[in-house]
């Protein structure tokens, strides 16, 4: 239900926080995101009860509308042809967060009972067992909250970063020189165009959802179906078995977003990627049943394989969608843009765990079923909402911006 709460408040501010971000900046939004995370998050600690809990967590979704506008700021940080490996950053530190988090998490719950010589029962750490992993947390999001105020200002610099390094001063005085033109004729352009009319936008957003939904339902199956009983076809992992392998295929996907990716990006195009990343994604979940059947060493290793495999696939196409829903507006709508996308995913974000869990729970009562039994149907589907995703990748579905 805390999740559901902070995608909820995600999907009701992303807009308005994209829209900020037009106006005054990509930095105000990204520093005023992160303080959010501080205090809220902090607070989320201290909760003495449920709701207070959901109307923190509702509160930080509300306020913290850093996402979208940190894609936008990674693309215009960097030339163009720079741009896949910045954003390919963005979704590596996005990785690793989701495998960082929980373990800072599990490591720091409950100190009281965990270290009793450092934490009594009666300080503020025993009676709210969860605020050390949340104080945590919280001061790290400080650090860089205050480093952040040291960024660059990105909005107003549209041609700087298109510049060669061995441009002259006269070329970089004058993409500065242009700014004011470039605001001016922004504040005539921005009320009279409609993003929900941009096709290539909205296309680009759609197939963005679609692979957003097949993740997340992924990445609930996965966990649930590893750690289920030899007997519901899962593989009886242990939750430190499950953490483990996430862990490596953390490793895997940093290593190849930061060295393999920019390089393939360049030499096939974004949208080939995405559908080679697709198709090969199809024939990879299909063998998951056939691995639940091995056991011991032989399981583990090709088990973290599949999934070190499956998340650089994934990753692959959200990179190359993240760069396409860039390119397909204008600087001064980018935010906005980035934030309808991310009010988009947040929906699909919360149905795709209830939908993964669902699916599974019903896969296990048809070991027995002549078509698909078990887990193959729960593969299949996915592989279903796969296939739906490559095919909205073609014409006439996806649309480029035209140069």
């Amino acid at each position: 239900m805390q999740g559901s709460t902070l995608m909820l408040g995600r999907a009701l501010t992303s807009v308005f926080w994209g829209m900020v971000a037009d106006r005054y900046g990509r930095k105000v939004v990204i520093i005023f995101g992160t303080f959010s995370v501080v205090v809220l998050n902090t607070l989320f600690g201290l909760s003495i009860n449920l709701w207070m809990a959901i109307a923190t967590r509702f509160l930080l979704g509300s306020l913290n509308g850093l996402l979208g506008p940190i894609k936008a700021y990674a693309i215009e940080l960097v030339r163009c042809e720079y741009q896949a490996l910045a954003l390919s950053t963005v979704s590596t530190a996005w990785g690793a967060g989701l495998i960082i988090g929980p373990a800072l998490g599990g490591f720091f719950a409950q100190p009281a009972d965990k270290f009793p010589v450092l934490f009594s029962q009666e300080s503020v750490f025993g009676r709210f067992p969860y605020f050390l992993p949340c104080l945590v947390i919280s001061l790290l999001a400080l650090v860089v909250a205050i480093a952040c105020l040291w960024l660059p200002e990105t909005l107003h610099m549209p041609e700087f970063h298109k510049l060669q390094r061995h441009d002259s001063l006269e070329k970089l005085e004058s993409a500065y020189g242009s700014e004011e033109k470039y605001m001016s004729d922004n504040i005539k352009t921005d009320s009279s165009e409609s993003l929900y009319k941009n096709w290539p936008l909205m296309s680009s957003i759609l197939v963005y959802c679609v692979f957003s939904l097949h993740d997340m339902a992924y990445t609930e199956i996965f966990s649930l179906w590893a750690v289920s009983p030899r007997k519901l076809g899962g593989l009886n992992f242990s939750t430190d078995g499950v953490g483990k392998t996430l862990a490596f295929s953390g490793l895997g996907l940093l290593v190849f977003q930061l060295f393999v990716f920019p390089q393939l990006e360049r030499r096939v195009g974004f949208i080939i990627l995405a559908r080679v990343s697709g198709l090969a994604t199809i024939p990879l979940l299909t063998s998951y049943s056939y691995i639940a059947l091995l056991s011991g060493v032989t399981l583990t290793v090709l088990l973290t394989c599949a999934s070190v495999l499956k998340n650089i696939l994934s990753v692959s196409i959200i990179t190359g969608i993240f760069i396409l829903q860039n390119r397909a507006v204008d600087q001064h709508q980018r935010g906005a843009a980035n934030g309808i996308a991310m009010t988009a995913m947040s929906l699909f974000k919360a149905i795709g765990p209830a939908g993964g869990g669902a699916i599974l729970s019903w896969s296990q009562g048809r070991q027995d079923a002549a078509f698909l039994p078990g887990t193959q149907i729960v593969f299949f589907i996915l592989n279903v909402v796969e296939a739906i995703g490559i095919a909205l990748t073609f014409e006439p579905f996806l649309v480029l911006r035209q140069p």
